[in-house]
């Protein structure tokens, strides 16, 4: 059966917890650089799919193909791993230092990605500035604009608004971590992981990684968005919020009710013999 239970899930999520750890630093930056640029190019998939589709959901629906693409290669994302590295912390089977020294790694990692496809990316997309007919200029220009003074127009507001849509993007985005391991088959990980990344991105939630990409891209692209802008009403306050919902709302969550409630192998073995029985029972 390619179903794993969530009891056993949870100790998958302290197993990758420690693997993480033992990464050198040269590996988690070149994984999470990839995974960074690859995030980037999901983003412009979703943005050219809405563009050219006028529909959001659309591009919602295709954006967890990135996202597929970088658990299933096992490379480096910080956001998930807000969830996976502090499964581990919660068991003691890595310490606080570990973890953070791992989570900034990749972090920067993830940024260095990001920033490289939003440099290329807008070569591709400007024919080296010397053009900007192209209709995802607009697009993404708006898209930057609106994740940064369009949050700072409101002001404390703003800031406790972005940090909320941080907190529940990342509720999603690990949960879908989550669900990669509820599966040992391709075909399960790729549906179950699916499901939480659409539905975070379909609502607009904020997520660090992506914004790591389409803010600096928009203000390469002419958006009116500084530096400081970018870092205050956005970055910081999102990244803040994605820890929170990694940290609180799955691992510390999923930890607290699932850790050490594993069924018995033969409990597993009669609990399914008994429910096929009952389903022929009623035909």
């Amino acid at each position: 059966m390619s179903y794993t239970r969530p009891a056993e899930v949870i100790d998958l999520m302290i197993q990758s917890g420690k693997a993480k750890i033992k990464l050198n630093t040269s590996d988690l930056l070149i994984r999470s650089a990839l995974s960074g640029a690859i995030l980037g190019f999901g983003t412009t998939l979703a943005v050219t799919a809405t563009v050219q589709s006028g529909s959001g959901i659309l591009g919602a629906a295709i954006f967890p193909a990135c996202f597929i693409i970088v658990v299933l290669l096992g490379l480096e994302l910080v956001t998930g791993s807000f969830a996976i590295l502090p499964a581990a912390y919660f068991d003691k089977k890595i310490s606080m230092g570990a973890m953070i020294k791992n989570l900034l790694l990749v972090f920067a990692g993830n940024l260095l990605g990001a920033l490289l496809y939003a440099a290329l990316f807008w070569i591709s997309l400007t024919n080296m500035g010397s053009s900007d007919s192209n209709a995802l200029i607009p697009a993404i220009i708006k898209i930057a604009e609106a994740k940064t003074t369009g949050y700072a127009q409101y002001g404390a507001a703003g800031m406790v608004t972005v940090f909320t849509k941080g907190i529940l993007c990342n509720w999603m985005v690990t949960l879908g971590v989550v669900m990669f391991l509820t599966s040992s088959s391709s075909s399960g990980k790729i549906i179950a992981t699916w499901l939480p990344i659409f539905i975070f991105f379909a609502q607009g939630f904020e997520h660090a990684v992506v914004n790591m990409f389409v803010i600096p891209a928009g203000m390469m692209l002419g958006a009116k968005v500084s530096f400081g802008d970018w870092w205050i009403y956005n970055q910081l306050p999102v990244t803040l919020g994605n820890i929170v919902g990694g940290v609180i709302f799955t691992a510390l969550a999923l930890y607290l009710t699932y850790k050490g409630k594993v069924i018995p192998a033969k409990e597993i073995e009669f609990a399914d013999a008994k429910r096929i029985y009952l389903e022929k029972a009623e035909y």
